[in-house]
């Protein structure tokens, strides 16, 4: 729909921003404010956490806005600046406007507006000047919405604008291979409840998959975290599980590579990089959730090596994985996360009928709703020796320090996660509404059906930018624990929100679990749970900012 004669639209764009970042920084001199109110009154931090995390879905939202703009620019420069990327921009931009000038929704039940930091409508100027209104109008034109679909339906979608060919060679190779090797068969998998085959798994090997960001001098391809969360997201773009099974040697890797001894990595780096070892992270536990620091699991020396007790819980892949990065409490007079080490405990693969053959180790499945290819367990440890050479680093009391080091990788992973997952609802949506007929003709001519198609290419787009500059962000080694807890939070809301509506597409259809967007659904809602949740992750971005 759009004409270049618009081009001035980016221009208009840029200046709609400042207005939303004065938005967002009067917000954050609001919650200042509220917070030294609660401090002043006696109340602890957790008083005025709806302004808080309500901050933090402002300020991601305004740093979305602000790489859709970037990308845009990006494009303008290479003289690539089409029609197609200027309706994403427009719709992109007023939706998002909107939304922080009227309700955004932190959740389905949880709306955040202007006067919840206590700023009144007739001090919201910023967001309702002449430059915000023209640009919502332009955005909201039905006929960029028909246009974005349009395009979308015949396979024209915008340029990601990776930077990199070897990146993007990788990326064409891994879609193919999800094509032809995942997609077919995913649904099947998670209906049967199965683990993901051992050919898929040994086919991902080959590719290299699970040695991208490790070293060459260990076997790997040392090629990043953006390349990371572009694998990521086209294996989930086929399932979930794979996509979450080719991360998993990414944080092994990271810990062992960044907190290891020498010793260490020469053991473990290269069979991480050529998939003979499979990794699980062994750290949640069931009184602590993400509270790691209270863990109980104890590990108490004894001569040459450490006796584990304790349990845990949700944890990924334990029955075939081979090695397990174990968080436990090895100074137990220390309290706290000073306590804490982590241990690289080989484990042998569980086999049918004894999935848990180790001496002094249990485990049981928890049943879930989806996220199945790799299955999650319940874990107890009696007993369980591990050598103390097993002990990361060397140095007992660094675990927590350790951990924490590698959760922005594990959050830009998610994020990545869920941008497959998006994307794959979008296809799922798109494709059933060019096919499925009503009163005479295909639904996807029908406005609410094709808008809600527009909106979910959009935020798409949205959730890859900004996953793909955190990542930019991690790989030029600066500290990101803000951009990627922003990608996760918008990210994972996107996914589900796309589920959602591609399901909606379907009708009834959608309920029905041969129709792959069903699984879809459950997959979609465990992204704004684990790696911090939804809530979690809204207090670390606040606290970060603030």
């Amino acid at each position: 729909m759009t004409d270049l004669a618009t081009a001035p639209l980016i221009d208009l764009a840029a200046r709609a921003l400042g207005h939303a970042q004065s938005y967002r920084d009067a917000v954050a001199k609001a919650c200042r404010e509220l917070v030294a109110q609660s401090a002043g009154q006696g109340e602890d931090g957790d008083a005025q956490q709806r302004a808080l995390h309500g901050y933090a879905w402002v300020a991601s939202y305004v740093e979305a806005l602000t790489q859709l703009l970037d990308w845009a620019r990006r494009l303008q420069t290479r003289g690539q600046l089409s029609a197609l990327a200027l309706d994403y921009v427009a719709i992109g931009f007023a939706e998002y406007l909107q939304q922080l000038r009227g309700g955004l929704p932190m959740s389905q039940s949880e709306t955040v507006r202007p006067l919840d930091f206590g700023i009144p409508m007739s001090a919201m100027g910023m967001l309702h000047g002449d430059e915000v209104e023209r640009l919502i109008a332009l955005g909201n034109a039905p006929g960029r919405r028909a246009a974005v679909v349009g395009e979308a339906s015949v396979g024209r979608w915008p340029d990601p604008l990776l930077d990199h060919d070897g990146i993007e060679a990788f990326r064409v190779q891994v879609r193919r291979f999800s094509d032809d090797k995942i997609a077919p068969f995913a649904n099947d998998w998670h209906r049967a409840d199965i683990l993901i085959p051992d050919s898929v798994v040994s086919q991902m090997a080959e590719l290299g998959v699970f040695g991208l960001t490790i070293p060459e001098a260990y076997g790997g391809s040392d090629l990043g975290k953006l390349a990371m969360a572009v694998v990521s997201e086209e294996l989930s773009r086929g399932y979930i599980g794979t996509g979450s099974l080719g991360t998993r040697a990414e944080i092994a890797g990271e810990l062992i590579n960044t907190g290891g001894t020498a010793a260490q990595k020469e053991r473990y780096l290269p069979s991480l990089a050529d998939g003979s070892i499979l990794p699980t992270a062994v750290f949640t536990e069931p009184g602590s959730g993400s509270d790691l620091a209270s863990l109980a699991t104890r590990a108490v020396r004894d001569g040459e090596v450490f006796r584990v007790t304790g349990a845990k819980t949700w944890i990924t892949h334990a029955v075939r994985s081979d090695l397990m990065t174990l968080l436990v409490r090895t100074e137990l007079d220390v309290p706290g996360a000073r306590g804490i080490s982590l241990l690289l405990a080989d484990k042998p693969r569980g086999v049918e009928g004894n999935p848990f053959p180790a001496a002094g180790m249990s485990g049981s499945e928890i049943p879930v709703l989806g996220y199945r290819g790799m299955k999650e367990y319940e874990l107890a440890f009696d007993g369980f020796t591990v050598p103390a050479s097993s002990l990361l680093g060397g140095a007992p009391g660094q675990g927590f320090r350790q951990l924490m080091a590698t959760f922005e990788s594990a959050r830009i992973q998610t994020a990545a996660r869920a941008t497959g997952v998006a994307q794959n609802a979008l296809e799922l949506g798109l494709a059933y509404a060019l096919t499925r007929k009503q009163f005479g003709r295909p639904i996807i001519e029908f406005p609410r059906v094709r808008d809600k198609l527009a909106m979910m290419a959009v935020e798409t787009l949205i959730a890859r930018q900004l996953t793909y500059f955190a990542a930019r962000r991690k790989d030029t080694g600066k500290r990101c624990d803000v951009e990627a807890g922003m990608a996760k939070l918008v990210a994972a809301r996107v996914a589900w929100a796309n589920a959602d509506s591609a399901l909606q597409v379907h009708g009834g259809n959608g309920y029905a679990l041969e129709y792959p967007v069903s699984r879809l659904l459950c997959d979609a809602r465990i992204l704004n749970i684990f790696e911090g949740a939804g809530e979690i992750q809204a207090h670390v971005i606040a606290r970060g900012l603030l």
